[in-house]
């Protein structure tokens, strides 16, 4: 039998699944080792040249090895940064070709599995890749569609990716449900309203079922960059005052430099000679100045990623516990800050009301109350955090919650709407 060269790939902030059609039905192809997803993250290592990808990445970074780490770059799409460049030891490149690189992997990874070179693509979207911009949301998607073909897939559809949830949710239902798919990522969260049922799995068009979409430019990373903010930048100077040159006026230091710091595809941005150079000054007109000197050696040795991977793992620690230590021993010794749920639902508690009004937008939009919920399924790896379900629950008393493959479930779905489309 000819081999089916079609695929579904989740290219996530954080994380990326690909899926094919296997010998007992669509399933997620094994991309690094054995493991079925992969870190959406690459490190170009500065003694040869080469890039590497995914836990191997990250593991590189945290070992010490000379180069460059970049991670959460689908924030990037829809943005200015998208066509500029970036300097990587004597090459340039932009925002795209790295993506590329990235998309590159999952495509060999979906030619492996396959056995042939895959040239159709189901691709997940966010609902909204850029909030209230369409024109900048149909440029994120352009750009993804451009960046696929450059890797040599010929077909490209897209499908929003709490839809594509929803079709892996209902390979497991027994009766018609009206559910509520929560898909909460690292860049975006999206809500859909989906009438599921074992009969649907059979039908072509599925227009009908899907009674509303939704989303908002909230995700995992906007919760690590605010935690980080509130959690660890004030130890860096955020906050402090400093003197004015040649006067004695007192001023807050710049906030740019903090929130640089505390957002992923952002922190590369800092490591330059000039932002060197305006940091020491900094230090010598502020009052905080052991603060401002521990950030200006932050940036010189380039160690903000691991800023952003300590405060990452402590908010995966207080998804199960109430306490956790962000360990920054890595800038330098006992360099431990102490976190709690608290703190971290404080950081967040804009986010948390954006997430419950989107929420109730989208169930308005559906004409279905939130009584008439019979499942919420919730997927991507910020539903873990216990506010963020608290606040995706609150509306739908009577629904039973369903977690599903946290970081798997988008990619199989895509997978299954590939098959529909291609197969």
């Amino acid at each position: 039998m000819e081999a089916k060269s079609f695929c579904g790939l989740d290219f996530g902030t954080s994380n990326s699944t690909v899926a094919i059609e296997g010998a007992s039905g669509v399933e997620l192809v094994p991309i690094e080792g054995d493991n079925r997803t992969i870190p959406s993250s690459i490190f170009f290592d500065f003694s040869d040249g080469s890039a590497l990808f995914g836990r191997e990445a990250l593991r590189a970074y945290v070992e010490g090895t000379e180069g460059r780490l970049m991670r959460s770059l689908k924030s990037v799409l829809g943005s200015a940064l998208m066509d500029e460049t970036t300097r990587i030891k004597t090459k340039r490149f932009t925002f795209k070709d790295i993506i590329g690189l990235i998309v590159g992997r999952l495509k060999e990874a979906a030619d492996t599995a396959v056995g042939a070179d895959v040239t159709q693509v189901v691709m997940g979207r966010p609902v909204h890749f850029v909030d209230d911009d369409p024109a900048a949301d149909r440029l994120a998607q352009d750009a993804l569609e451009e960046i696929a073909r450059a890797q040599g897939f010929r077909d490209v559809a897209f499908q929003y990716e709490p839809i594509a949830a929803a079709l892996a949710y209902e390979q497991t239902v027994r009766e018609e449900q009206y559910a509520l798919i929560a898909d909460i990522g690292g860049g975006t969260s999206d809500f859909s309203v989906v009438r599921v049922s074992p009969e649907g799995r059979k039908r072509a068009e599925r227009a009908g079922d899907v009674l509303a979409s939704k989303g908002v430019h909230i995700g995992g990373t906007d919760v690590d960059r605010l935690f980080s903010m509130k959690a660890v930048m004030p130890s860096l100077g955020q906050g402090s005052e400093m003197r004015v040159p040649f006067g004695d006026k007192i001023l807050p230091v710049a906030n740019a430099f903090f929130v640089d710091l505390a957002t992923w595809h952002r922190i590369n941005l800092l490591y330059t000679p000039k932002v060197a150079r305006e940091l020491r000054e900094m230090e010598r007109h502020s009052l905080s100045p052991m603060k401002i000197a521990r950030l200006a050696e932050v940036i010189e040795s380039r160690r903000g990623h691991s800023i952003a991977l300590a405060v990452e793992n402590a908010k995966i620690a207080l998804s199960a516990q109430e306490s956790a230590l962000i360990d920054l021993t890595e800038i330098e010794p006992d360099f431990l800050i102490a976190a709690t749920d608290k703190l971290l639902h404080e950081a967040i508690v804009d986010q948390l009301g954006a997430l419950s009004r989107t929420l109730r937008e989208t169930l308005k939009a559906s004409g279905l109350p939130g009584q008439r919920i019979d499942a919420v399924f919730l997927t991507g790896g910020s539903t873990a955090i216990p506010a963020v379900r608290a606040a995706v629950t609150a509306q739908t008393p009577a629904a039973k919650i369903v977690e599903g493959d946290l970081f798997g479930a988008v990619g199989l779905g895509l997978g299954l709407d590939a098959r529909r489309k291609f197969g």
